[in-house]
């Protein structure tokens, strides 16, 4: 069976992927690709290397533009999938990468991004426990973070196992250029971004409430970079070690975590995730360790911030959704070098 899918922001980063991965996917057709300055215009015309979509052009977003779509995917800014969502049918469903309905503490949301509080949905990120079953059963599915994504797989296990204290948990990311969208901007300038690396958001990015919210992690720290690259994201997080951990207890901890995960790759002693041997891909790499120095637990993440990060994370999620094989459109092999 085929089932059809509509993109919201579909000339974005993010909704570029989506369409790349939905191209390909055997049993997903893209009925609308919604955009707004864009519409009207042909795809190719913004994203040149979707040759597939030679002949088609953005439609406006509208909710008239997406009635006939099975599920609809919404990759828009912040504060902006809300809005439109209200006005789709009630059963409709929806995979949303926006952060609009992530958290469940309305004043957590306050704190971090304007405007009101739009609800919870339920949370995309299916290698936590329970929530596989939990999106698959969803009509409305808030897809996750993409800093959020690597620190929370990396982060989780330590303390479901007990052997990290929630306290004190500090985190620091770098992610490439395509995290902060295709808007112009200065600092995002070829430029501007070549041979430097750079801190922003320090000490108040909007993904900490996400991360605490999924992990149970009480006090954390979150330091983003971002990286003379266009795409991936590398999350090494630091813990407190309750009683006398070993890098051997770490890693039995990450492997029980991630035992029969297709997208989450545990490797082997001795090799470290690098974002490149994801690009493309949906899947993240894992590794951990103890510091011989100061006795913390030390856990990399490496993913595709416009893979596991965004698109292939809600195509993942809108299979679950529809009843397709989770992996369907996807891959775990990725491009090199």
């Amino acid at each position: 069976m085929t089932y059809q899918v509509a993109v919201a922001g579909a000339s974005g980063y993010a909704g570029g992927e989506v369409l790349r991965l939905l191209a390909d996917h055997p049993q997903l057709d893209v009925v609308a690709a919604g955009a707004h300055s864009n519409a009207g215009e042909f795809i190719t015309a913004v994203h040149p290397h979707l040759t597939s979509y030679g002949s088609r052009r953005f439609t406006p977003t509208t909710p008239e533009a997406f009635a006939e779509a099975d599920l609809v995917i919404m990759t828009l800014p912040h504060g902006q999938s809300a809005a439109l969502a209200a006005q789709l049918p009630a059963d409709q469903k929806i995979v949303d990468l926006g952060a609009d309905h992530r958290l469940e503490d309305a004043a957590a949301w306050e704190a971090y991004y304007p405007g009101p509080h739009a609800g919870t949905w339920t949370y995309g990120l299916p290698e936590l426990p329970g929530q596989r079953e939990a999106v698959a059963a969803a009509t409305r599915v808030a897809a996750t973070g993409c800093y959020a994504v690597a620190t929370i797989l990396g982060l989780r296990p330590l303390l479901d196992s007990g052997i990290a204290s929630a306290e004190d948990v500090v985190v620091v990311a770098a992610s490439g250029t395509t995290g902060a969208g295709n808007a112009p901007k200065k600092h995002l300038l070829a430029s501007e971004v070549m041979g430097s690396i750079s801190p922003y958001k320090v000490g108040a990015h909007q993904h900490v409430p996400e991360i605490k919210q999924a992990t149970g992690a009480a006090s954390l720290s979150l330091t983003p970079l971002l990286a003379p690259m266009p795409r991936g994201i590398i999350s090494t997080v630091t813990a407190k070690a309750i009683g006398d951990v070993t890098a051997a207890d770490v890693r039995a901890s990450l492997a029980k975590a991630y035992d029969g995960e297709h997208f989450v790759h545990f490797l082997r002693e001795g090799q470290w995730p690098a974002t490149a041997s994801t690009f493309g891909t949906n899947v993240a790499q894992i590794q951990g360790t103890v510091d011989v120095d100061s006795g913390r637990i030390i856990v990399t993440t490496a993913i595709d911030n416009l893979g596991k990060g965004a698109a292939a994370q809600v195509v993942q999620c809108a299979n679950l959704m529809l009843g397709l094989p989770e992996a369907a459109g996807l891959t775990v092999n990725g491009i090199a070098p």
